[in-house]
């Protein structure tokens, strides 16, 4: 009965098919361990760009035999070493058998064939390893690339929902501040019409008085020479305005009060569409009223005691 000796690991990576220089680099790299380790390295390192060129050994390291752990002596060592073989570094002897009397002899083809497809059989197992780990890191690479994903879209969309909401306030408060407006203007022009009413009211009476003592002589006499009459001072304007439409509104306003009056009453009582910006102008002679003219008394506008304005699309 024999006892089949393994092939060195040197010997077992050429078998196998690897390049010489790429099984040296294994053996040297991973210290002379074993094929398994030797094998994993070689996948490791497949890609790496120097894998190709030749295994240069580190200056006084010499991997297998006794130089190693014993100093060498100055000349005639340092020719020993520029001698000695890879095969020497891997260790062992290649491809033989040793039998039960310690007999050693050279491995058959058949033997060595055996082995080999055993050692391929061991590194298609260390590949088939290798792909399923690269599979379960690309996963969960996978698996963490869309989670960021996830989570940069969430963070997009609640940026937009906060602009949105940012956006909503500022028009309802825009809306507010015009409905203020347009409601302080409405007041104001209320007030207006009650002091015009109690003005004229206050006028009435002393008319009436006037009339009701028909003997008393009036102050100036139809006979008596007096100056000339004054020109007529208008304290209101009878305005109509021509909408888009063609249709007409008309209403009166103090002499005093600004052309920006007759815009507000507009807005409030035409039917002119909400957000639609407009001016005002002037048919005979044409004239096309500027938001200056917007701040000036309708009386130094010349549109006293009566006018008539057209709203214009700006």
């Amino acid at each position: 009965m024999v006892k089949m000796a393994e092939l060195t690991t040197l010997e077992s990576l050429l078998e196998m098919g690897f390049d010489r220089n790429r099984a040296e680099k294994a053996v040297a790299n991973t210290g002379n361990q074993g094929i398994e380790q030797a094998m994993d390295w070689l996948m490791e390192h497949e890609n790496d760009p120097d894998i190709d060129e030749p295994y240069v050994p580190p200056a006084g390291n010499i991997l297998g035999g006794e130089a190693q752990s014993q100093p060498s002596t100055a000349d005639s060592s340092e020719g020993q070493e520029g001698q000695e073989s890879f095969e020497g570094i891997a260790g062992g002897d290649i491809g033989y058998i040793e039998t039960e009397d310690g007999v050693k002899r050279p491995m058959t083809e058949e033997e060595k064939n055996e082995q080999v497809k055993r050692l391929e059989e061991l590194m298609r197992v260390k590949q088939a390893e290798r792909r399923e780990r690269e599979r379960a890191e690309e996963v969960e690479r996978e698996k963490q690339r869309r989670k960021q994903g996830q989570e940069l879209q969430q963070m997009r969309q609640k940026l937009q929902d906060d602009e949105m909401k940012k956006i909503a306030e500022q028009r309802q408060r825009e809306k507010m501040e015009d409905k203020m407006a347009r409601q302080r203007v409405k007041e104001k022009i209320a007030r207006d019409r009650e002091e015009r009413a109690q003005k004229f009211g206050g006028i009435a009476p002393s008319s009436t008085t006037a009339s009701s003592h028909p003997g008393q002589p009036s102050p100036s006499s139809p006979t008596s020479q007096g100056p000339p009459p004054t020109k007529k001072e208008y304290d209101e304007s009878r305005i109509q305005v021509r909408l888009l439409d063609g249709s007409t509104i008309t209403t009166v306003f103090k002499a005093q009060e600004p052309l920006a009056a007759v815009r507000v009453y507009v807005q409030m009582n035409g039917n002119t569409p909400e957000g639609q910006d407009f001016t005002l102008l002037s048919p005979y002679p044409r004239h096309v009223y500027t938001e200056l003219d917007m701040e000036k008394p309708l009386k130094e506008l010349g549109l006293v005691p009566s006018a008539v304005l057209v709203v214009a699309k700006k």
